[in-house]
């Protein structure tokens, strides 16, 4: 699938789904080049694989010899490079708009979106497709070791993919199948309220075609009461078509997948947390509505050990094991930290490093009460993203609504004044997680490497 592209230009190549699409292009024989603010491993990769790579952004990047230019959301209308190719008049789609032409060459597509546990259930379903001999063509939002990082090239007959709702992005999309994880109040930048959020879901829902299957959160039935497809839900209890029963969380989460009043398969994960056991749930109805036997089904869940960021363990301090996660929505932190509680005989120790301002603003109230769940909470500046400080909220309105709560937090300036306090508290049995959708984990990297 080349669309008579000979030379795309990718500017912010080295993101995570920008790089997955870089790389498809580079094993279709397009020439590939692109930009990014800086070096990454991601990047190193696709230079190895043969792509010309800018550090940083620069109008002159930009020739006429290109044939499309890729944007990401995170980039600025003013960004030099996409200045400059509108001046050049040359073709111009967003990584959603040319996810979704790639998406009109397949037989099939899996989309998997929801407020939060994309990558996680993303990586259940890779997992379990990689059992099969349906050779699909995976895009992950999250590097798995299994896959050898974020993309798998098979064919055209099965696309799996993540579906963000930032933008209403997933409009782009060409599914026949959605699993739809949950839907909260999150990107509060673009969407007024969770109503509209809603309104997206349902708009998207309705892409589908008569012959597509909807697997949808048993709590959000209502709202795709109307959609002319295939439906069925998952959840937790017999009010959904498939849900787990007899869960087990210590020492190996285990549950029966139920199907009405009839157990259908015995699951086994190797993952941790609740949250995790309603995302397999997803995974599995996913997989039962494309035919899959529930034998491979099984074996794909316990085979799954988790992507990077998720949760992910990267050794030990003082005797107390150190946990990066990619949580930045206040439900999925206190998922994160009701599963270290589950095991953790010492304290629970997390450095937090907020994601955007207008979600913190937005969500100021639910941040503290989530990070109440840990008996030692440090917090971060508020990372940036694609958004300008204005100065309304900062990462010490976090703790001071904590305080409010009766619950104490301790700012640090820099990763390394953050390390040097986990430093001084961590102890054998204890759990230390660092939280956030930036570069938090550096601090993970600064304590298991010092």
């Amino acid at each position: 699938m080349n669309n008579n592209f000979n030379h795309i230009y990718f500017i912010g190549i080295g993101g995570i789904s920008m790089s997955a699409l870089a790389e498809i292009m580079i094993d279709e024989g397009v020439r590939v080049s692109g930009s990014d603010r800086n070096s990454s491993h991601i990047v190193k990769k696709l230079e190895k694989l043969g792509a010309k790579i800018n550090i940083g952004h620069e109008g002159k990047n930009i020739g006429t010899d290109i044939d499309l230019v890729v944007y990401t959301s995170a980039i600025s209308k003013d960004n030099p490079e996409l200045v400059r190719a509108q001046e050049l008049n040359l073709n111009i789609m967003d990584r959603a708009e040319f996810l979704g032409l790639i998406m009109k060459k397949y037989k099939n597509a899996i989309c998997v979106s929801g407020t939060h546990g994309k990558t996680t259930t993303t990586g259940m379903l890779s997992s379990i497709l990689m059992e099969t001999e349906m050779n699909p063509t995976i895009f992950l939002g999250g590097e798995m070791d299994s896959m050898g990082g974020n993309l798998m090239h098979g064919s055209y007959d099965m696309l799996l993919t993540e579906a963000c709702e930032y933008k209403r992005n997933f409009l782009k999309f060409n599914p026949t199948v959605e699993l739809i994880l949950n839907i909260e109040e999150d990107h509060l930048d673009y969407y007024k309220d969770l109503s509209d959020i809603e309104d997206a879901f349902l708009e998207y829902a309705k892409k589908l075609p008569s012959t597509g299957h909807l697997v949808a959160n048993v709590l959000n039935k209502n709202l795709f009461k109307d959609i002319k497809c295939n439906v069925v839900t998952f959840g937790t209890d017999n009010s959904a078509d498939y849900y787990a029963a007899d869960i087990k969380l210590v020492p190996s989460p285990s549950y029966s997948l139920m199907k009405g009043s009839k157990k259908i398969a015995d699951i086994k994960l190797s993952v941790f947390g609740e949250h995790n056991i309603l995302n397999s749930v997803a995974a599995a109805a996913a997989c039962i509505s494309l035919g899959i036997d529930l034998d491979t089904i099984a074996k794909g869940l316990a085979d799954f050990k988790g992507t990077h960021r998720r949760y992910e363990y990267k050794g030990t301090l003082n005797g107390a094991s150190v946990i990066d996660d990619y949580a930045h929505h206040p439900s999925e932190m206190k998922a994160t930290l009701k599963t270290a509680r589950s095991y953790t005989s010492g304290k629970i120790i997390t450095v937090f490093q907020p994601h955007t301002y207008t979600r913190t603003k937005k969500l100021l109230n639910e941040f503290a009460e989530a990070l109440t769940h840990s008996d030692e909470t440090i917090l971060l500046d508020i990372y940036a993203a694609r958004e300008i400080d204005n100065g309304e909220i900062h990462s010490k309105d976090i703790i001071a609504k904590m305080n409010v709560l009766s619950k104490d937090a301790h700012y640090a300036e820099s990763f390394e004044e953050a390390a040097d306090l986990i430093r001084s508290m961590a102890k054998e049995g204890d759990t230390v997680i660092t939280m956030g959708a930036g570069s938090v984990d550096s601090v993970a990297e600064l304590l298991i490497n010092n």
